[in-house]
């Protein structure tokens, strides 16, 4: 048997494979002016489930990158994260 030849199976697993890892998105907070560090610190941990030291992390990329990705994963568990990101007065995006 070929070592390099796939079963209809296996072929197909592995395009869905592919498929799953191309539908992951990212969720972006960018910086700003307004908010302070322990605001953002706590949106990140109730709003993404971040732990205080992850979302401390971020918030210090956040200030000195402009931006962090906060969260990958599928668009429709990013998408309510956004929403209460952004009605929390953060500026954030799903990319």
């Amino acid at each position: 048997m070929n070592p390099f030849r796939f079963s209809s199976t296996e072929t197909e697993e592995l395009l869905l494979e592919e498929v799953v890892v191309a539908e992951t998105s990212k969720l972006v907070l960018f910086n700003d002016e307004v908010n302070t560090f322990d605001f953002v610190i706590e949106s990140l941990i109730s709003v993404c489930g971040h732990d205080p030291m992850q979302a401390e992390q971020c918030t210090l990329l956040v200030h000195y990158k402009g931006k962090c990705e906060v969260k990958n994963g599928e668009y429709v568990k990013l998408e309510p994260m956004c929403t209460a990101l952004l009605d929390r007065g953060l500026t954030a995006e799903i990319q």
